[in-house]
């Protein structure tokens, strides 16, 4: 059941005005609403609810990703938007910042503005 449905995320923030200016902005995210509740902006099919907190430590890990067919398109589409991957030490190419997995898959990530992490990854 839940497999051909619509996924929505779940995110938060401490700043809507800095996040609305990163998802729809730099990620092209389609608004959808903001209220006392969360911004609401939309992925495609899938949407994203981001509320808003006076204090707010990032998970540690990855939070949101996309699977992709090219990897080093979206990391240079990225850069053009001002988005920077990030160079963790274990990363080979310190330039892309695109990491090679043991299994071969591909995966670089980046940062929204509280901190969040993002990726984009190719599994072939």
């Amino acid at each position: 059941m839940l497999t051909a449905n619509k996924l929505m995320g779940f995110m938060t923030t401490t700043d809507y005005e800095k996040a609305r200016a990163f998802y729809e902005g730099k990620l092209g995210f389609e608004f959808v609403s903001l209220d006392q509740f969360a911004l609401a902006l939309r992925a495609g099919v899938n949407m994203i609810r981001i509320t808003k907190s006076e204090t707010f430590k990032p998970a540690q890990g990855t939070v949101l990703g996309w699977e992709l067919d090219d990897i080093r398109a979206a990391v240079s589409w990225l850069g053009s938007r001002g988005v920077e991957t990030e160079k963790y030490p274990f990363v080979e190419d310190q330039e892309t910042g695109i990491w090679n997995s043991p299994s071969g898959a591909r995966v670089a990530w980046f940062k929204d503005p509280d901190g969040n992490v993002l990726s984009v990854s190719q599994l072939s």
